[in-house]
C-alpha cells in the first residue's frame, strides 16, 4: 500500500470515529525562576475555560516532523513542510502528494539526540492567485559543517507539483557551527514586506551575537518580498550593523503573526522565560544579557536580571515553558468568542495555549487540545476551523471543528 493510499484511509477511519474531547483545566506548575513580573499579568494570567466541546479529525498521518501549514485558497488544500526537507500538498480529504520539486536543498544535521534544521516554514505571497509566489524558510548548509537560517521564494505550479524561478531572499550571517536554533517564520506586513525570524544558535559563545547588530542572530530581519532591504529599515546607513535588522536581542523565535498591522513574535527561552514580544524597529528584547528564566543546570542567564535599563519588557512569558511553536491570531466563527485572540502551538505544553489580550496586555489564558501532545503549527481555514500539525517521526495534522 503506498503511503498515499495509507494516509487517505487512516483520514477515513478517523473521520467516522470524531471523537469529541472535552477541555482540561490547566493548573501552574513550579516555576524554574524566582522572577517578579514587571507588571500585571505578563505572566500567569488568569486561567479560563471555553463553553465547548470539540471534534476531530485526524486528515493525515505518517508525516515526518511537520514544521508548517499553510491553506491554500479556494479548499484546495493544504501545502505542509516536512523537516528532513519535503514540501507536500495535502487534500481535506487527506491524500498526500509527492514531495514538490524545486524545494531548496536543506541542512538536516543533529545536534545529539536533537535535529532542529530542515525545512521550517512556508507561506504563500501576499499576491498567490496572480503570482503563484511560495516562501520557505530553512537551514542551509554552507560548507565544513556549517550553517545558517535562509529564505527563498518559488513560483508553484498550477498542478502543485513544482516550484520554479526559485530564488533566495534572505540568509543569516555568519555562518554557525552550531546546528541549533534557527528560528524561522517568515509573514508579510500587507505593505510589500515580510518579517523572517531567526534564532542565535544556542552553545554560549553563538548566543552573544543576538546582541550584536553586525549579525542576523536572534533577530527579526525585514526585507521586500524580492530579498531587497527598505529604505525605512532602523540600521539602513549604519556600517556598524546589518540594514536588513528591524529588531535584536531575542532567543530562538518560532512563531510570528501580523495583528492590526503589527508584528508579534512567540520565542523560546531558557529554563522558564518562553516570550511574546511586540518588535519595535531597533529595539533590544534583551536576550541573552537578561532573561525570565535560568540556565538548563539552574545557574544565572548573562546579568542574572530579568530587566535591565534599555531592554524592553516582553508582554508576556511563562515559566515553566510551553516551548512554543507558530502562533495565529483568531478570526473566525466556530468560537466567536476567540476573536482577537492569539492560539500558540505549544511543544512541551502539549496542544494549544490560548491568550486574551486586552490591548497589547493579556487577559486570561487556556490550555486546549492537550491531547495532542506536541503541536509545532496551527492553521485556521476559510470556515473558521483549525488545523493542527503534531510534531513526530510519524506526525498528524488534525482537523478542529466545534462540536454541535
Amino acid at each position: 500500500m503506498t503511503r498515499q493510499m495509507m494516509t487517505t484511509t487512516t483520514a477515513l477511519l478517523s473521520l467516522m470515529a470524531a471523537p469529541a474531547l472535552a477541555q482540561d483545566v490547566h493548573e501552574w506548575g513550579e516555576k524554574n525562576a524566582d522572577f517578579e513580573p514587571a507588571f500585571e499579568n505578563q505572566t500567569r494570567a488568569e486561567l479560563v475555560q471555553t463553553d465547548a466541546e470539540f471534534a476531530f479529525r485526524e486528515i493525515a498521518d505518517g508525516l515526518e516532523h511537520p514544521w508548517a501549514v499553510e491553506a491554500l485558497p479556494d479548499e484546495q488544500g493544504l501545502l505542509v513542510t516536512e523537516r528532513p526537507g519535503r514540501l507536500v500538498h495535502v487534500t481535506l480529504d487527506g491524500e498526500v502528494s509527492e514531495p514538490i520539486q524545486g524545494v531548496p536543498e536543506v541542512f538536516n544535521q543533529s545536534a545529539g539526540d536533537s535535529t532542529q534544521a530542515g525545512l521550517l516554514d512556508v507561506k504563500l505571497g501576499p499576491n498567490f492567485d496572480s503570482e503563484r509566489w511560495v516562501y520557505m524558510t530553512y537551514s542551509k548548509g554552507t560548507g565544513d559543517g556549517m550553517s545558517v537560517t535562509a529564505a527563498a521564494r518559488g513560483k508553484l505550479s498550477e498542478d502543485m507539483t513544482e516550484l520554479s524561478e526559485v530564488e533566495e531572499i534572505f540568509e543569516q550571517t555568519p555562518p554557525s557551527p552550531v546546528p541549533m536554533h534557527y528560528g524561522s517564520r517568515i509573514v508579510f506586513d500587507g505593505n510589500g514586506h515580510a518579517f523572517i525570524t531567526t534564532g542565535e544558535h544556542f552553545s554560549d559563545e553563538e548566543r552573544q551575537k543576538a546582541q550584536e547588530l553586525d549579525t542576523t542572530y536572534g533577530k527579526v530581519v525585514r526585507v521586500n518580498l524580492d530579498g531587497s532591504i527598505p529604505e525605512d529599515n532602523p540600521y539602513v546607513g549604519d556600517e556598524n550593523a546589518v540594514d536588513s535588522i528591524w529588531s535584536y536581542g531575542h532567543r530562538n523565535i518560532q512563531g510570528a503573526a501580523m495583528r492590526d498591522d503589527q508584528l508579534y513574535i512567540v520565542e523560546h527561552g531558557p529554563a522558564g522565560g518562553d516570550e511574546i514580544n511586540i518588535p519595535q524597529p531597533g529595539e533590544n528584547y534583551g536576550w541573552p544579557e537578561v532573561a525570565y528564566g535560568v540556565r538548563y543546570d539552574g545557574g544565572p542567564i548573562g546579568t542574572g536580571d530579568a530587566r535591565a535599563e534599555g531592554m524592553q519588557e516582553p508582554a508576556y512569558y511563562w515559566d515553566p515553558v510551553i516551548a512554543p511553536g507558530d502562533m495565529i491570531f483568531y478570526d473566525g466563527g466556530m468560537v466567536s468568542e476567540w476573536q482577537g485572540d492569539s492560539l500558540i502551538a505549544g511543544l512541551v505544553s502539549d496542544g494549544i495555549v490560548r491568550l486574551e489580550w486586552d490591548g497589547n496586555r493579556v487577559s486570561a489564558e487556556e490550555r486546549l487540545f492537550t491531547d495532542y501532545g506536541r503541536v509545532r503549527d496551527i492553521e485556521e481555514l476559510s470556515d473558521g476551523t483549525l488545523v493542527l500539525a503534531t510534531d513526530y517521526e510519524d506526525g498528524a495534522l488534525i482537523h478542529v471543528t466545534r462540536d454541535q
